[in-house]
């Protein structure tokens, strides 16, 4: 019995439980737990106007910054220049033949010199055959000239002979008149000495016009003898230019270009054989931006580059046509800044100065001008805030602000998508 009651009172263990006390919790930590609260009700109110009053985020590593700021705006276009030949006329062959080179590409020439020879024997023979020809028409015109000088003796002859006869016979009329008037001779011997003497006067009508045909006639094939002489004259002063011409000699002085024809080849006629290239007449050619091309204008001034030298240019040339968005223009070295020992297709750093705009605002230039010209996105802490602006003249590099914004506030210049209709983007990531 005594176990048993042992027993009771091990697996009864009510008897070790004692209630406890719960005791109050400190001012302290009510105020900790407060603050905590506050705190998170601050951040999430923040995140929520935050997020609210922007249309949606972006990432800060997709933007391009650039700050405003006074300064000088240089309009200018700098571009990479080739050097042409103004002047490059290529020789071409007169008359077919084979050809012998006396110069080969590159060498230096002077005005007149031999550059190379053609002998055609089809060229030669014909000098020969008109020669021969203007010799005989030449005969001929002499000839034509002694006939003219005998057709007028004789016919001059011929008129003397009746002016003779009609002073014989006006003489024996007179002597006539007087016989008959002192009744030695009759009425009918008068009346005769009347008549030859208008036979007289008839033949030497007839002498005086056969005269002047005579002399007229023979003049016109003695013309055009001369004109046919003239006309083979010409012929042969063509033909004999043409065979100077089989002998190709520089135009000026200048360099050898490209040489079309092998040397000890046949060439056809008016086939190219060489060029030949004008030092004295460089020009740089250059491609500008479509937008550029009304700027430009011929006569402006320009620099041009080459190594560490800068030399004078003004440009002499601007094309009337745009081609794959761009305008092709030429510059001319000045008189005396021609660089030397320049060669065709050399490439040379060309910047022309279209205007100068002292203490200006301006920004650096970016894409955000072709998207909307008339709005830029300002930063403002890690928001984007879009603003309107007016925009003045750019150069390659930079932008005028007319109106709009303010030294030392930054924008966005690159390009930002899908965000024309709103009006503020949060900022995400840090900011360089």
């Amino acid at each position: 019995m005594e176990l048993d009651a042992n027993i009771r009172r091990i697996a009864d263990t009510s008897g070790q439980d004692r209630p406890l006390r719960p005791q109050a919790m400190s001012s302290k930590r009510y105020g900790w737990a407060a603050a905590g609260a506050l705190l998170v009700l601050a951040s999430t109110a923040w995140a929520v106007a935050s997020f609210g009053s922007s249309d949606r985020s972006i990432d800060a590593s997709r933007l391009r910054i650039g700050e405003v700021a006074r300064g000088d705006l240089i309009r200018d276009i700098s571009a990479e220049g080739r050097v042409i030949a103004a002047n490059s006329p290529t020789l071409h062959a007169v008359a077919s033949g084979a050809i012998a080179l006396k110069v080969v590409a590159g060498d230096r020439v002077s005005k007149g010199q031999e550059l190379a020879r053609i002998d055609s024997p089809e060229l030669r023979s014909r000098l020969a055959q008109e020669e021969s020809t203007l010799a005989g028409i030449q005969a001929e015109s002499s000839r034509a000239e002694l006939d003219v000088m005998l057709a007028q003796s004789g016919a001059q002859k011929v008129l003397d002979q009746a002016r003779a006869d009609h002073t014989a016979a006006l003489r024996d009329v007179e002597r006539y008149q007087r016989a008959y008037d002192g009744g030695a001779v009759s009425k009918n011997e008068l009346d005769k000495a009347q008549d030859d003497l208008k036979k007289a006067e008839v033949a030497l009508a007839a002498a005086k016009k056969d005269f002047a045909l005579q002399v007229r006639g023979a003049s016109i094939d003695a013309r055009n003898k001369h004109l046919h002489e003239q006309r083979q004259r010409a012929v042969l002063v063509e033909v004999r230019r043409q065979v100077d011409a089989l002998t190709l000699r520089a135009p000026f002085d200048g360099q050898v270009g490209r040489i079309h024809a092998p040397q000890g080849t046949n060439v056809a006629a008016d086939s190219p054989l060489m060029s030949v290239i004008d030092l004295n007449v460089l020009e740089v050619e250059i491609r500008v931006p479509e937008s550029f091309a009304r700027d430009i204008g011929i006569g402006m001034p320009a620099r041009i580059s080459s190594a560490d030298n800068e030399y004078g240019a003004e440009v002499s040339a601007v094309s009337p046509e745009v081609v794959n968005g761009e305008v092709t223009a030429r510059l001319r070295f000045a008189a005396s800044a021609r660089p030397a020992e320049l060669r065709q297709n050399q490439r040379l750093s060309v910047k022309i100065v279209l205007d100068t705009r002292k203490d200006a605002l301006v920004v650096e230039r970016g894409p955000f001008l072709e998207q909307d010209p008339r709005h830029v996105w300002v930063v403002e802490g890690d928001v984007l805030v879009r603003r309107p602006v007016e925009l003045g003249v750019s150069s390659l590099s930079q932008v005028e602000i007319v109106s709009g914004l303010r030294p030392g506030q930054r924008i966005v210049v690159s390009r930002l998508e899908g965000v024309a209709d709103r009006d503020r983007i949060k900022i995400a990531g840090a900011m360089k």
